[in-house]
């Protein structure tokens, strides 16, 4: 959310960033919150002088009354009322006034990064660089539920059964795979000096309207039915929502958490033929990192973070690249973010694993998530950024490591989470 001084002193930079993210029918907003600011600051201004004067008032009722010009008196003391109840209206236009700024503050767009490529949606998105060389094996590779089932590693019947569509039951070394590629990830954000955490998993709503934005909301969040509780979609809502109304000594930044959660999405729309198996799913699991830090450091955290996921891949021989995305394909709340993508040798392209994002203030404004700093107190900035979330991850995982005979290669770093083993086999 921005600051309202900053749209009141630069509405032009305002309007000029809707029209980057090809929102502009949200333009008229910028007009609509600039009235309605001044209509507040008026009401608010003469509620002050309403206030001042009424002290005032008060005061003199006691003098009189000690005078005994109890007429006065009691005239003063009406005069107090008439203005208590003006007061009273004054203010109460004052909270209508500002939730309504509110409203229209929650949906106007964070400004972007100068560095953000415009574009219309993810097909005008970036690449920066590719870490690793895509390489196709002479021989076929099954799509990666099939891959699965010769592991006797997925059952997929069996959810559809107890859950739907969008679950799947993993087991035998599938299953023990997807464990360690998750220790695995916690291990090397610890050893990047983050500190473990297992948040909660069901968020309030004002945490999850103060992590992300309404359509996001819409489209990804599962209510609870009766209480006013979410459940998380990713450990960053439970974690950026961790600082929710505090004051943070400076010294004391950046914060470097690392979280395991279980993660659980809508996951609205129509869904294409590479996203059937265990693509896109209402539940899953995910090693998450986040930051925050002050606003001159957010970008060097930035880089760190989406590199440590480029580092993760990489050790366990899993081509990668990086893309930037386009303005139009930046959520609300984003300056700047960064996607992963793994390299898919069946499909002979780059999929999306993890996704980097800095949010600059707008998080840590709409859950007052400040900092005392030398000078005065301060928003902070927060970052976050996905460390590795199988099962998606598993999928590029297999075909990477696949053999020709069905077999799975276990990469060096994977070795000591799988009991030392050096290979999946085919099940007979």
């Amino acid at each position: 959310m921005l600051d309202i001084k900053f749209l009141r002193e630069n509405p032009e930079i305002v309007r000029e960033n809707i029209k980057k993210k090809f929102q502009d029918k949200k333009l008229v907003l910028v007009d609509e919150v600039i009235e309605l600011d001044k209509e507040m600051r008026k009401a608010k201004t003469e509620a002050d002088g309403l206030r001042a004067n009424r002290n005032r008032l008060s005061k003199q009722i006691g003098a009189l009354m000690a005078q005994g010009k109890r007429d006065e008196a009691e005239s003063t003391k009406q005069l107090v009322k008439e203005q208590g109840d003006k007061l009273s209206q004054l203010e109460e236009k004052e909270r209508t006034l500002s939730e309504e700024i509110r409203k229209r503050m929650m949906i106007i767009p964070n400004i972007i990064d100068p560095s953000v490529p415009i574009g219309k949606d993810d097909s005008e998105n970036v690449e920066i660089k590719r870490y690793g060389d895509p390489f196709v094996p002479n021989f076929e590779i099954p799509y990666h539920t099939d891959i699965m089932e010769k592991l006797n590693g997925i059952d997929l019947d069996s959810a559809r059964k107890v859950a739907g569509n969008g679950f799947y039951y993993l087991m035998g070394d599938v299953a023990r795979l997807h464990s360690a590629v998750i220790s695995y990830a916690r291990d090397f954000m610890i050893n990047k000096g983050f500190t473990y955490c297992v948040p909660p998993f069901m968020i309030r709503s004002n945490v999850v309207t103060g992590v992300m934005s309404f359509d996001e909301m819409d489209a990804m969040m599962y209510k609870i039915e009766g209480e006013d509780l979410y459940l998380i979609g990713t450990s960053e809502h439970s974690m950026i929502g961790k600082f929710i109304d505090t004051i943070n000594d400076e010294a004391s930044l950046p914060y470097t958490l690392t979280s395991y959660s279980p993660c659980f999405r809508k996951e609205k729309g129509a869904h294409g033929i590479e996203e059937r198996g265990v693509y896109r799913i209402h539940q899953f699991e995910k090693q998450e990192m986040i930051v925050v830090c002050k606003p001159e450091d957010s970008m060097q955290w930035f880089d760190k973070l989406w590199s440590y996921t480029v580092e993760l891949f990489r050790s366990m021989d899993i081509p990668v690249r990086t893309l930037e995305c386009c303005s139009g394909d930046l959520a609300d709340l984003k300056v700047k973010s960064i996607d992963v993508e793994a390299w898919s040798p069946r499909q002979k392209k780059y999929f999306e694993v993890g996704s980097c994002s800095n949010l600059g203030d707008a998080q840590a404004r709409r859950l007052k998530i400040r900092v005392n700093g030398e000078n005065g107190k301060y928003f902070a900035h927060t970052l976050n950024n996905t460390v590795v979330a199988p099962p998606r991850m598993l999928i590029a995982f297999l075909e990477n490591n696949l053999n020709e005979d069905g077999s799975i290669r276990i990469p060096q770093a994977l070795r000591p989470y799988m009991g030392g083993a050096e290979i999946i086999e085919v099940k007979k």
